[in-house]
This record gives C-alpha cells, sequence and structure tokens, in this order.
C-alpha cells in the first residue's frame, strides 16, 4: 500500500477553475467526484504492481488486529521456552495465561504450549505403555494417565469456553460496528449536498471521522473494503473543502505535521537496536497514518510518503538480517537433533542382539539422556520441525520396540525361573522340620546353592518368594544350631571331666602288682572313653591322653604287642564313638588292610633276598640280619592281624 492509496490524486487535487459564481456547488462536486473516482481507479492500478512486501505485511497484520483490538496486547505476553518446560511447568504457564491475561491474545501461546504438553505427554505415554507391556501386560489392556494430564484439560477447556464466549460476543460487536461505521460512510456522502454553512458542515465532518475512530472493531474480510470506501469519501470530501481553502489548508498542515512526526519516530525506530520491538510500533505508526490521518499537500505528499517508505524498509530489512540470524540458530539446532537422532539409530543396532539386562538398563539411561538434549536442543525450521520430530519419535519408537521384545522374552524366562524356585521353596518347607540333619544340612545347602543359580523372577514375586524361602531355611538352621548348641555343652562338659582324668593319670602311682596296675589303667582308659566326645577344638585333649598312656605303660614294663592292642581298643572306641556314619571306621579299616598288605610285602621281599645267599652259614652277618627283620615284620603282623580281628568284630 503506497501514499498514493491514502491519498487524493493529483488530478483531483487539481483546482476547479470554473468560477464559484457563475457555477453550482452540486455541478462543481459532481465533476470532482467523477476526476476523484477516474484518478483514485488510475492510482490503484498503477500501485498494485508497485507494492512492497513489506507494507503488504503490516497492512495485512492491522487488518487483522481491527478485527480484534484484544490482539494488541498479544505483543506484551512474553514468549518462553516451551520445548525446555516440563509437563508441570507447562500446566502452571497454561493457568496462568488463561487466568490473568485476555483470552483473545493469547492463543499463540496456547497452541504453542498444547503442542508441547501432547508432544511430552505422548512421549511419556509410550514409556509406559512399554513398561506396562515389558511385565506382561496385554496392549489392550492398558490405560495412562496422571493428575497432570487432568489439569491441563481442565485449563484447556477453560481457555475453549473462554475463547467461545469470547467470538460470540465479539461476532455481535463486529457486525453492530460494521454498521455503524457504514452509516457513517453514508453520512459522509451527504455532506456534499447539504445546503448550510461550510463551517457548520466541516465540524459535523469532523464529528464523523471521530465517530469512525471510535467506533470499534469490524469484521476482518470488510475491513480493506470499508476503509476504502470511508477513505475515498474523506477525499472528496476534501476536494469540496475547495470552497473553503482555509479549512482544507488547516487540516492539510494539521496532517502533514502528524505524518511528519511519524516519519521521525520511524527513522528512531530505523535505528533501536530491538528490531522486533521496532517492527511492532512500526505496524503501530502505519495504522495511525492510514487510519487516523487525513491527505496532505499535492506537494508534500510523493515525499513523507518516500520517507516513511525508507525508514520502513530499513527497518524491515534488519527484521530479515534478524531472522537470517535466527534461520542459522535454528539450522544449527536442526544440526544437533539430527545428531541424537543418528546417536539413538546407532544405539537400536547395537542392542538387535543384546540379550543383558544390565546393558538394557545402561542404554535405558542413555536414550533418557539423548531424549533430554533433543528437547533441550532448541527450535528448527519451521519447515523441517515436524520431519525432525517425526525421525526423533521413530528412532525411540524403535528402541522402545526392541526394548519390549527383550523384556518379554525375559518375562518368560523369568516366569520359568519363578516356577524353579517355588519347587525349592517346597523342598524347603517341606524338610524344615527334619532331624535327620547329616542328610537334611546337605540338602538344604545345596538348595540354597540352586537358587542362586536360577536366576530373576518377575520384580513382584521376588521379595515375596525370598522371604518364604529365607524363613524356611532359616526355621531348619535356627533348629540346628540350637540343637548342636546343645550338643556343644555336652562336649564342653566331656572335655572337663577329661582334664580331670589327665590329672588323676598325672598322679597314677605304680604298685609292685603290674596285673592289678594294668587293670587300674584299663579302668581309667574304660572311664576316659565313658565321657564321651569333647568340642573339635578341643580334640588335642586326645593326643595328651595317649601320650600319658604310653609313659605309664612303658613304665609297667609289658610285652609291647599287648599294650599296643589294648591302645588300639582305646582307639576303636573313640572311632566308634565319633557318630560319623561309620566314615572313621572304614578308613580305620581301610588303614589296617594297607598296613597289613605292607607288611606281608617287606616279608615277602626279605625271604626272596635270602635265595640270595648261597653256600653261606646261618652265622653269616647279613643272614642274620635278614632273619632278625623277618621275624620282627611277622610279630608286627600278628598285632596288625589282632587289629584287624577287632575292627570286623565292630562291623
Amino acid at each position: 500500500m503506497s501514499e498514493k492509496d491514502n491519498l487524493p490524486s493529483a488530478d483531483g487535487e487539481q483546482e476547479n477553475k470554473v468560477n464559484i459564481e457563475s457555477t453550482s456547488v452540486d455541478n462543481t462536486v459532481d465533476e470532482t467526484i467523477k476526476e476523484n473516482v477516474e484518478a483514485t481507479e488510475t492510482t490503484a492500478l498503477e500501485n498494485n504492481d508497485e507494492e512492497d512486501e513489506v507494507i503488504n505485511e503490516i497492512e495485512e497484520s492491522n487488518a487483522e488486529d481491527a478485527e480484534d483490538e484484544g490482539n494488541k496486547d498479544r505483543h506484551n505476553i512474553e514468549t518462553k521456552e516451551y520445548d525446555k518446560m516440563s509437563l508441570e511447568s507447562l500446566v502452571i504457564e497454561l493457568e496462568k495465561l488463561v487466568k490473568s491475561q485476555k483470552v483473545q491474545a493469547i492463543k499463540a501461546h496456547v497452541d504453542d504450549i498444547k503442542n508441547e504438553f501432547n508432544s511430552k505427554f505422548n512421549t511419556l505415554l509410550d514409556e509406559k505403555k512399554a513398561e506396562f507391556l515389558s511385565e506382561g501386560g496385554n496392549e489392550i489392556d492398558f490405560y495412562y494417565s496422571t493428575p497432570i494430564q487432568k489439569r491441563f484439560k481442565e485449563a484447556y477447556k477453560e481457555y475453549r469456553n473462554k475463547l467461545h464466549e469470547h467470538y460470540k460476543s465479539l461476532e455481535q460487536n463486529l457486525k453492530l460496528n460494521l454498521e455503524k461505521k457504514l452509516e457513517i460512510i453514508e453520512e459522509l456522502k451527504g455532506l456534499i449536498n447539504v445546503e448550510e454553512n461550510i463551517n457548520t458542515t466541516y465540524k459535523h465532518f469532523k464529528e464523523l471521522q471521530e465517530r469512525w475512530r471510535t467506533t470499534g472493531p469490524i469484521p476482518r474480510d470488510k475491513y480493506n473494503n470499508a476503509w476504502n470506501s470511508y477513505h475515498h469519501h474523506i477525499e472528496i470530501f476534501y476536494d469540496f473543502l475547495h470552497l473553503n481553502r482555509d479549512l482544507r489548508d488547516l487540516d492539510f498542515k494539521h496532517n502533514l505535521d502528524k505524518k511528519l512526526k511519524i516519519i521521525e519516530r520511524a527513522e528512531e525506530l530505523a535505528q533501536d537496536h530491538d528490531i522486533m520491538r521496532a517492527f511492532r510500533e512500526l505496524q503501530e505508526l502505519h495504522k495511525m497514518w492510514k487510519e487516523e490521518l487525513g491527505p496532505v499537500g499535492k506537494e508534500h505528499r510523493e515525499s513523507i510518503w518516500d520517507r516513511f517508505k525508507a525508514a520502513t524498509k530499513i527497518i524491515n530489512d534488519k527484521r530479515q538480517i534478524y531472522y537470517q540470524e535466527i534461520d542459522k540458530v535454528y539450522e544449527i539446532n536442526l544440526e544437533k537433533k539430527l545428531e541424537i537422532v543418528e546417536a539413538i539409530n546407532v544405539i537400536n543396532q547395537e542392542q538387535n542382539n543384546s540379550n543383558s539386562h544390565s546393558n538394557w538398563q545402561k542404554k535405558i539411561k542413555e536414550i533418557e539422556t539423548l531424549r533430554e538434549a533433543f528437547f533441550n536442543a532448541g527450535k528448527v525450521p519451521i519447515k523441517v520441525n515436524e520431519a525432525t520430530w517425526a525421525k526423533f519419535k521413530e528412532a525411540v519408537r524403535t528402541f522402545n520396540r526392541q526394548k519390549n521384545s527383550f523384556y518379554k522374552d525375559l518375562k518368560k524366562e523369568q516366569f520359568t525361573n519363578l516356577q524353579k524356585k517355588l519347587e525349592l521353596i517346597q523342598i524347603a518347607e517341606d524338610n524344615k522340620d527334619s532331624e535327620d540333619h547329616t542328610v537334611t544340612t546337605a540338602l538344604m545347602k545345596k538348595i540354597q546353592s540352586d537358587w542362586k543359580k536360577v536366576g530373576h523372577v518377575p520384580r513382584k514375586d521376588s521379595d515375596k518368594i525370598w522371604k518364604q524361602f529365607k524363613a524356611a531355611c532359616n526355621h531348619y538352621f535356627d533348629k540346628l544350631h540350637a540343637s548342636k548348641n546343645a550338643a556343644n555343652q555336652e562336649f564342653v562338659d566331656a572335655f572337663n571331666k577329661k582334664i580331670e582324668v589327665l590329672d588323676l593319670l598325672k598322679d597314677f602311682n605304680f604298685t609292685d602288682d603290674k596285673e592289678k596296675d594294668l587293670a587300674s589303667i584299663k579302668e581309667y582308659i574304660t572311664k576316659w572313653n565313658a565321657i564321651g566326645r569333647v568340642p573339635s577344638d578341643k580334640r588335642y585333649i586326645e593326643g595328651k591322653f595317649s601320650k600319658i598312656l604310653d609313659t605309664l605303660f612303658s613304665k609297667l614294663d609289658f610285652d609291647k604287642s599287648k599294650v599296643e592292642i589294648i591302645k588300639f581298643e582305646n582307639k576303636l572306641e573313640e572311632i566308634n564313638n565319633a557318630n560319623d556314619g561309620g566314615r572313621s571306621l572304614d578308613n580305620e579299616h581301610s588303614f589296617i588292610r594297607k598296613k597289613i598288605d605292607e607288611i606281608k610285602g617287606q616279608i615277602n621281599q626279605l625271604e626272596n633276598n635270602l635265595q640270595f645267599f648261597t653256600n653261606v652259614k646261618d652265622d653269616n652277618p647279613l643272614v642274620k640280619e635278614v632273619h632278625t627283620n623277618i621275624a620282627k615284620h611277622k610279630e608286627s603282623l600278628k598285632v596288625w592281624n589282632s587289629k584287624l580281628s577287632k575292627i570286623k568284630a565292630l562291623y
């Protein structure tokens, strides 16, 4: 839109040289209207090819504002980085806007908040659905809702209700205002046909202008036509005012002063560093230029419009540079977001064959970090925003599908593990009261070891079955420990009694009767064996007892074989009291058999050696030594055979 669209044409401004005294006012006005309409139409056609894009943009924006004057406040509402806000922060911001701002001024903000909330909530919904499916749930049964979602719906519903009421009221007001402005236009048309004092007509004209300015907004689609019609008749009236040049010139001067001030302000704004604020104010200046001010003198029209347009161009050029810089930032943000999407895709490739729970947990945290980085990366160019979001969403969904598949299989494995552990629990409970400690203790230790090898079970069952299994095992081992504690006390008592026997043996008094002394020692041995077992860490006392016996038997000067048998009988008594399932007895039996075989072998070897001594007398020292050794071994063999007989008697 150029100044020429707003002001009378040069032809329209040309003074009608018809003598006022000889030509009627009606004829003059008719000619002027005809010339003015033709000139206006010509100018409009010429300017269609010359309209500046930025002027068009400003006119369109002002036409939008004209429909709803409340939209003027939209520039004063801070636009925040909604993409970086949490769900709760977005709801709080929405509630605050709906409560404190005009509903018609917050549409863009509400739309941005709604888009961000839906995007983030859908992502959260996907995650919760993935968790639900991974725990064995059926997709058809999935449902998820949160209090924050309910708050958002309530706030958004309140906004929609207010908006509906606003537009309902606005529609009525717009129609009413349009009717009023059309009436004003009709009154303007009639001004040039009234027969009254020109000053009275001019005053009426100014009143109509004021009524136009204060009438209020009209429908956007009627705005330009209504304004053009209004302005056209304003111009016609100014041409009519050539009958009173003073009034016309006074108005021209007033309009020129105001437009020069607008130009000066526009030139100041051209130097403002806040280019967006400058552009918004420039829109208001254009609106004032068009709606509040009339034409100026012909000699000033082109120059002031060109000056105003030049300042407008400077501001717009700066705005374009600003947008270019913003676009560069958006492009950088786009690169970051695409790198994040690629990083997620790389993880998806790595996780194709992953069967490690710990690895999946690690990758889940990595994906969460990447998601946060994506949301914090900032805005991207609008033309690729949807595509970028779609790529990100698909990458995350691919990860979630793989994760769900893994945990679905893991769920099956965990269910199998659950059955195995339930079987172990049954074994533990069936045997927790067993008195056969030897067998049951080994069994309990085995199922405890098996429990550790089974693997994970579903989380909801884990604590429950572990407590059940632990309770059964603890019940058994508590009873076992109580039994052992009682037995240990018996062993301690036995140890103390054996200490007393040792003290008595240390003070043993020999008599001249060896058989009597031997009988007394045997009584001590019988008493010792009758006392029973001692604690395992006190078994050294048996060695002390054996040494004292060796000392006592050596003083009796009895046959060594007889003494050996007596000591062996004592040992057998000890073995018999071992209560180890016969293992000690078996070991002793094996040892004796091995010893007998060993001695027999030595005797055979010695007897074979004698065959090498030919033509050698029996008194030969070497031969005598061999015979002596054979005799010793045979004597030892008798003792070992006697031991074997005694041990066999115990079986």
